[in-house]
């Protein structure tokens, strides 16, 4: 297949595979979700989505979370780990748009990249998925499948980013991201498949007969 042709495929195959598309993390607004994105760092959103209750029963706004004491949130999320660096965030983001936003989450990337403990991928989801603005957010499943499937080289997320949103139309970008997603989980996890097994890897490049040994972000 042409790289035009695996596009294309990709595209159609994914929207086929997963018509309805719920978002992983369980949130109830932008700040719910820009919290649970946070948490989800090096955690799996099975493991958040068990923590957060507790946590957003305790304070489920900016207004509330900054007045809970940063040792009783890191007890509270512990179990997703970095507990101390991510406690801390949670605090003073929530102090930070209680004071600078009035206790709403900001609609701009820019302004939510400066928050701590929010990096781009962060912003990206919560543009995404709290606000409807098309982003591509990278993650390792998104990494790993853009090179399985000839669409980066991989070099960096950046650059798996940059060519993604390049290949596909810009209003598909929110559901294929989540769509890879849910392939990566499903069909073609980092062990369950090597670019040789899974419907997708095996119709892009049906003579691959060797793993494809695939760069980490």
């Amino acid at each position: 297949m042409l790289k035009k042709q695996r596009v294309e495929y990709i595209d159609r195959r994914l929207k086929e595979l997963y018509p309805i598309l719920p978002i992983p993390l369980d949130h109830k607004d932008p700040y719910t979700l820009l919290v649970a994105v946070l948490l989800s760092a090096q955690c799996t959103d099975e493991r958040v989505n068990k923590i957060t209750p507790a946590l957003f029963s305790r304070a489920d706004n900016p207004f509330d979370m900054m007045l809970v004491p940063v040792e009783e949130i890191r007890a509270i999320i512990r179990p997703c780990g970095l507990s101390p660096r991510k406690s801390s965030a949670i605090s003073e983001l929530s102090r930070i748009l209680v004071e600078r936003y009035d206790g709403e989450v900001p609609q701009s990337l820019e302004a939510l990249e400066e928050l701590p403990g929010v990096g781009h991928k962060t912003a990206s989801v919560v543009m995404s998925q709290a606000f409807g603005v098309p982003n591509f957010p990278v993650d390792t499943h998104i990494h790993r499948l853009a090179q399985r499937w000839g669409l980066s080289s991989g070099k960096n997320v950046e650059t798996t980013e940059k060519d993604l949103k390049r290949l596909f139309r810009r209003d598909r970008w929110n559901d294929l991201h989540l769509e890879i997603i849910y392939y990566g989980r499903e069909y073609c996890s980092a062990r369950g498949c090597d670019g040789t097994k899974c419907e997708i890897c095996s119709t892009c490049y049906p003579e691959r007969t060797k793993p494809l040994k695939t760069r980490k972000s």
